[in-house]
């Protein structure tokens, strides 16, 4: 898998390899590519740290963890401006999971029953809300399963 980069207008792009000189040595055979180890690789059996996960990436991309770092703050960036107040509501990482913004209507006072005690109580209004709900898309619900 070619790593990422991004570029001056803030857009993630595939960065391309240049070809190696014809001079050199052919080079060691390296390790198989980030891209087929990731369906034979073990499964992780600890939570991540932020500095663990940046670390792991930028092992597996060839990338430094600087570089994964601001990849990483790039897509918050860009899932903010797609789900903030103007934006467009919903945000897709293709694949993996959709990021919605969801919009409560506000709630009436009203009366309500305790369910323990069975006594007549006064649930108070709520305002108005936005939410935000994650849907898993189709690859990530395979690798649960």
């Amino acid at each position: 898998m070619a790593p990422l980069k991004i570029n001056c207008e803030g857009i993630l792009q595939m960065a391309t390899k240049k070809a190696p000189a014809a001079k050199k040595a052919p080079a060691k055979k390296a390790a198989a590519p980030a891209a087929s180890a990731g369906k034979n690789a073990p499964a992780i059996t600890a939570k991540m740290t932020k500095t663990a996960i940046l670390n792991e990436l930028a092992e597996r991309t060839a990338l430094s963890r600087k570089q994964v770092g601001a990849v990483l703050e790039e897509l918050e960036v860009l899932i903010e401006r797609h789900i903030k107040k103007r934006g467009v509501g919903e945000f897709t990482l293709p694949g993996l999971l959709k990021v919605r913004s969801v919009k409560r209507p506000a709630t009436k006072k009203r009366t309500g029953r305790n369910p323990a005690t069975g006594e007549e109580i006064v649930i108070p209004a709520k305002p108005a809300t936005t939410r935000v709900r994650v849907v898993a898309l189709k690859r990530l619900k395979e690798m649960v399963g």
